[in-house]
């Protein structure tokens, strides 16, 4: 918080912070409630919240996966069961949703429990865009591709409670296991940073309304 509101003087913007958990619909319904109280509408849901896990599906429990889709999938529930009321009543809105490039192709072994999350994501993304676009709401998902500059996305990601399972794939993958991390880094243009997202949405939250807003940026 302190961090944003130094951003807003530095850069004399209107910026406001609300607390969101998103694996609370209580938190959620408050802070909608709280961007209505302020604003009386709602322009733009942006759902980004997610966490990595790396190590050998196996090894992860299902309690640990369960966890994983309360972030990346049950998150974004939570936050449109308190946004689309105001949107479909306002007759427009958007609702961005930052993906996977797992979910065009390309998986690579050992994330699985994160790109399988990301790929409930999607789908839910893409029902739900037939669901809302009649209430003037668009749709748009958002596929930037791995970026580890400017977040934490590896160092911070989840690893499997099953040791003993996990230890097993050491057997025949441990040099790969060991440095995964630093590998999948690697592979990312040193440039590669998370802001280029944010600018990217925010030209699409710039394009009109209708469905060339979900052409590529």
């Amino acid at each position: 918080m302190a961090e944003l509101t130094r951003y807003a003087t530095d850069h004399d913007v209107d910026l406001r912070a609300v607390e969101l958990d998103v694996t609370s619909q209580d938190s959620a319904d408050a802070a909608i409630a709280r961007v209505l109280a302020d604003r009386n509408r709602l322009d733009v849901i942006v759902h980004n919240a997610g966490h990595m896990a790396t190590g050998p599906a196996e090894a992860f429990t299902p309690e640990q996966l369960a966890q994983l889709y309360d972030v990346n999938v049950l998150g974004t529930q939570r936050v449109n069961r308190a946004a689309l009321p105001q949107l479909r009543t306002q007759g427009e809105g958007l609702l961005v949703w930052i993906g996977s490039s797992s979910t065009r192709g390309g998986c690579p072994p050992f994330i699985g429990p994160y790109f399988a999350a990301k790929a409930a994501m999607d789908a839910l993304a893409v029902s739900y865009a037939a669901e809302v676009v009649r209430f003037g709401i668009d749709t748009a998902i958002v596929v930037p591709g791995a970026f580890t500059s400017g977040t934490n996305h590896f160092r911070h990601a989840g690893a499997p409670a099953d040791t003993d399972r996990a230890a097993a794939y050491d057997e025949r993958y441990g040099t790969l296991l060991a440095d995964l991390d630093q590998r999948l880094a690697a592979l990312i243009p040193p440039d590669a940073d998370a802001a280029h997202v944010a600018d990217a949405v925010v030209r699409l939250v710039a394009q009109p309304a209708g469905p060339g807003r979900c052409a590529p940026t």
